[in-house]
């Protein structure tokens, strides 16, 4: 039987707000156990909220960026259950009517496609604490620092169908929150979470299967693993004669497999209801019109512009403005040496190649995009080569200084005398005489091999420093000659 995924997932979006979405303690990521947790956090009797009205406007931000209904009025409500990590009893978040209606993301495949996955809302909510088992025998501690940072639900259609699909679209929302600037998307931090939603069903059936929901797995390559185990482990459950059940499940890495945390809740097990002590919010028009005029050239919008004003791929276009950092670096390489294409090769070659190499981000690269482009600058004007080129950025990211003070210190200026060319020519050839007799005499096939033989001795007689371009064309006079 021929099965089809079905895959909806729920992304929680740590709002990058000073305090709390509640109250006034801040949100500092790695500070002391419940050194951040107010009377309000601890939910202590008689303390009220009071909502935090950049968490609205980043939420209204994001709502603009997926082309998605505002709603003119959201209400908070009370979602009940009982938990250590969670004082009050309840989590403050939004049901019946969250902030952000129904929207869209398109998202890049493999194959270059695009796709649309449709995002059924997305709503403000309160984050829990955290209860940590590891430090303590036999019981576990609570930290409520986490206790009450706002968070930002997406929720998405069942519209994704493999888990390829699903990293895509958790790139593209990580990608989107980043450039509006609403959520640092570090994933090994906690900042941006990923509940999947797994079911199989025969293909061509309209009906869903019954699904199970993977918690809280924060890395590309574990949402990856995670989904294709749970879709393996559904299909096989379902041909061995058993059912899937609906649950909530844990993937855990170091296995790599999916296990049963607990049966999924439904919203009635919640008992929701209007949270008495928040009025509801009312977003104005003035007010979005504001949101929407802060709002920065999303990521689509770049990839389309690198393609046309730069003459980019689609591909190199997709890559680079990936990230708003890296978009950002790029430009300003490209503002120096004015050549895009040689930009572009640089920025996704030699520099990803060196920040992946020491776990590096962008802003922290050791080579700056001035220096780069400077770099690029004397490729161009032919004072080095792109052979000499490398060993020179590997200076200048060892910090030996600019292009320019690299190539003067260790003497790497690229001959572009032909006069001097010719002269080594000959020495090379008179030093490889036979070669030359057997070179005359080939075929043509034999010829281009040989050719090959006769550049590198060049290049090795300058010590890389002869011009390549002309190094090939003379050689090619001399020895037809």
């Amino acid at each position: 039987m021929q099965w089809e995924t079905v895959i909806g997932l729920e992304i929680h979006a740590q709002l990058s707000t000073r305090s709390k979405i509640f109250s006034a303690s801040a949100t500092t990521f790695g500070a002391e156990p419940n050194t951040q947790a107010s009377l309000i956090d601890l939910g202590m009797p008689g303390t009220l909220p009071v909502l935090n009205a950049e968490a609205v406007r980043m939420a209204c931000k994001f709502g603009l960026a997926i082309d998605a209904q505002i709603a003119p009025q959201n209400v908070f409500a009370r979602k009940n259950y009982f938990y250590p990590d969670l004082p009050k009893g309840y989590q403050t978040s939004q049901m019946d009517h969250p902030i952000v209606g129904k929207g869209h993301l398109d998202i890049t495949l493999e194959d270059g496609t695009t796709k649309r996955i449709g995002i059924t809302r997305a709503h403000l909510e309160e984050d829990a604490g955290k209860s940590l088992h590891e430090d303590f025998h036999g019981m576990s501690g609570i930290d409520l620092n986490r206790a009450g940072t706002p968070l930002l639900e997406i929720v998405s259609e069942p519209d994704i169908r493999s888990a390829k699909e699903a990293v895509a679209y958790v790139k593209a929302i990580h990608a989107l929150v980043r450039y509006l600037g609403i959520c640092d998307g570090n994933m090994a931090e906690g900042s941006l979470r990923c509940d999947c939603n797994v079911s199989v069903r025969p293909k061509g059936q309209a009906e869903f299967g019954t699904r199970a929901e993977i918690k809280n797995v924060n890395s590309f390559r574990f949402i990856e693993k995670a989904i294709n185990h749970e879709v393996q482990r559904q299909i096989e459950l379902i041909e061995d004669g058993g059912k899937v059940v609906q649950e909530t499940r844990l993937y855990d890495p170091n296995k790599d497999q999916t296990r049963s945390m607990r049966s999924k809740e439904e919203a009635n097990d919640y008992r929701y209801f209007p949270c008495p002590d928040l009025l509801p919010v009312l977003i104005e028009q003035s007010f979005l019109d504001e949101v929407r005029a802060t709002l920065p050239e999303l990521p689509v919008q770049k990839r389309e512009r690198f393609q046309a004003q730069f003459g980019l791929s689609a591909y190199d276009a997709d890559v680079l403005a990936a990230s708003r950092e890296l978009a950002n670096y790029f430009e300003a390489v490209n503002a120096v040496c004015g050549d895009a294409k040689l930009a572009a090769n640089w920025v996704m070659g030699e520099l990803s190649s060196l920040l992946n190499s020491g776990n590096l981000d962008i802003e922290q690269s050791p080579v700056s995009a001035e220096q780069l482009g400077g770099m690029i600058l004397r490729i161009k004007d032919n004072t080095i080569s792109g052979k000499i080129a490398k060993m020179v950025f590997e200076a200048m990211a060892n910090g030996e200084g600019s292009a320019d003070q690299v190539i003067e210190a260790k003497g790497l200026k690229q001959v572009t005398d032909s006069g001097a060319i010719e002269s080594m020519l000959d020495e090379v050839l008179a030093a490889n005489a036979e070669q030359v007799e057997q070179y005359r005499a080939s075929d043509e096939a034999k010829r281009g091999k040989m050719f090959g033989f006769f550049v590198g001795q060049a290049m090795k007689a300058s010590k890389g420093k002869a011009n390549p371009g002309q190094v090939n064309e003379l050689l090619k006079k001399k020895l037809e000659g």
